[in-house]
């Protein structure tokens, strides 16, 4: 089947056709960099990351755009607290998430805007609105006239109605409507600003990102990425501009990912459980929790507590070691039998990976598909101490990509691992031999005892009339 992605924008589940053969342009927004991003934010980057991997997997020629958010009251405040300027505490918390995505394994966008340098480009967006009458001017503010735009809350369903006088929304009388947003913010003291036809000052939010996703990926994207609290009013109000500018539809598939909780609160600071990216790493290695974020579908809530985290860790490890014990086992020149029922239940797993991706990119069945591998492995390695050299390449490399390619997790090998497993398969060999010779001199005692050391062990030992076979118990 082909893919199936769930739009916000209707709410329901749509076939993915991207508006040029092939092509698929992404907006996903980034982080606003004031401070470490958290768990909840990885999440968001974490499955940008999958959907973009996967789209390319598909065949399409992916172009990503994702902001930096670097001018914002959040970071004003963190400026007046610290006593660094605007601009070196973007610089110090880009550089930071930048690092932290490396750690996660995560793929830069193709284009990384930063808000402070596409000022000019937001000034002739406000400008334009200005002049269509979707914007007025009030001592220097510049704000959206909400009312002007027939479809407003078409993303969130949040109707011009509910809105008046809404709890969400601040009064403010220089507003016409107590829902219209800035698109631009007069000078206050100690602020960073840029001259503007109405004075001096910065632009608000949600124009930053609608304007360099328009510099960048033109008036309609295919794709636009963000957690779910973004939906209103910051998604709202970049498809209301937008669309008020250019008369097109602003994006033609919305998807937002759920909220991540720990201990199943939603995280907050004065909670005293916001847990920074950071804070996360030292309690587990990336690949886990890369593996733990992508563990339920992202649509569905997602809980952050040391079990789940354990757990993303024993599945990993069994992962880890199912491939480390496809790898050491011998070559041989023959295909036989049993490598065709290996191949064939790997890419039956393969096909069902695909399928749960296309389903709107359904990584909780696709990491069940790769479990179905590593029983297949499992499987072959416990009855089997070589395989055909093109075979054992196909397993691994069908596993490397569906892991690697795909989810973005990569396989650890430790060295010498073959060697390892060549060793194990001669000291048990050594040793069976020994008890062999026990056997045939009939020391039952010292045979048995053999056996059941080796077995201890993790070894599954059985006396058969063909002789002694070994296995080790599946992981």
């Amino acid at each position: 089947m082909g893919l199936k992605v769930f739009n916000t924008l209707g709410m329901r589940k749509e076939d993915f056709v991207p508006l040029r053969d092939s092509e698929v342009r992404i907006y996903a927004c980034g982080p606003t960099v004031y401070d470490f991003i958290h768990i909840g934010n990885a999440r968001a980057f974490v499955f940008m990351d999958v959907v973009h991997r996967y789209l390319e997997y598909k065949g399409f020629n992916v172009t990503l755009v994702s902001n930096i958010t670097d001018v914002d009251d959040k970071i004003i405040r963190r400026s007046q607290e610290t006593g660094l300027s605007v601009q070196q505490i973007g610089e110090i918390y880009s550089d930071a998430y930048f690092e932290d995505m490396e750690a996660l394994n995560i793929r830069r966008p193709d284009i990384c805007p930063k808000a402070t340098q596409h000022i000019p480009e937001m000034i002739e967006a406000i400008q334009k609105l200005i002049e269509k009458g979707f914007a007025y001017q009030v001592d220097g503010d510049v704000y959206f006239d909400v009312s002007k735009f027939e479809d407003y809350g078409k993303l969130s369903g949040n109707k011009m109605e509910a809105l008046e006088m809404g709890a969400r929304i601040e009064v403010n009388p220089k507003k016409r409507n107590p829902a219209d947003f800035a698109l631009w913010k007069s000078r206050k003291e100690e602020e960073p600003a840029w001259h503007s036809p109405w004075g001096w000052g910065r632009p608000g939010w949600h124009i930053e990102c609608s304007t360099m996703a328009m510099k960048y990926l033109g008036e309609t994207l295919d794709i636009h990425m963000g957690g779910k609290d973004l939906v209103f009013p910051h998604h709202e109000n970049e498809i209301a501009q937008a669309e008020s500018l250019t008369g097109k539809p602003f994006a033609r598939y919305w998807l937002h990912n759920e909220w991540l909780t720990v201990n199943g609160q939603k995280m907050s600071k004065s909670l005293g459980n916001f847990i920074t990216v950071r804070e996360a790493l030292k309690m587990c290695d990336p690949r886990v929790l890369r593996l733990f974020l992508i563990s339920a579908h992202y649509r569905s809530p997602l809980d952050f507590n040391r079990e789940s985290i354990e757990q993303a860790r024993v599945n990993l490890e069994k992962i880890f070691n199912a491939v480390e014990r496809l790898l050491s086992l011998e070559e041989r020149s023959e295909r036989g039998e049993e490598e065709a029922a290996l191949l064939s239940q790997v890419y039956e797993a393969k096909r069902r990976f695909e399928e749960a991706m296309d389903d709107d990119f359904n990584t909780p069945l696709a990491i069940a598909a790769i479990f179905d591998i590593v029983k297949a492995i499992n499987t072959y390695t416990n009855r089997n101490s070589c395989i055909e050299a093109e075979a054992k390449k196909e397993v691994y490399e069908v596993t490397r990509i569906l892991l690697e390619d795909i989810l973005g997790i990569k396989i650890e090998i430790k060295g010498g691992e073959k060697l390892k497993g060549d060793l194990i398969n001669s000291l048990v060999g050594i040793i069976l031999e020994v008890r062999q010779e026990m056997r045939r001199r009939r020391e039952w005692k010292i045979s048995d005892e053999i056996r059941d050391r080796l077995q201890k062990l993790g070894f599954i030992i059985e006396d058969t009339p063909q002789g002694t076979r070994w296995q080790l118990k599946e992981v």
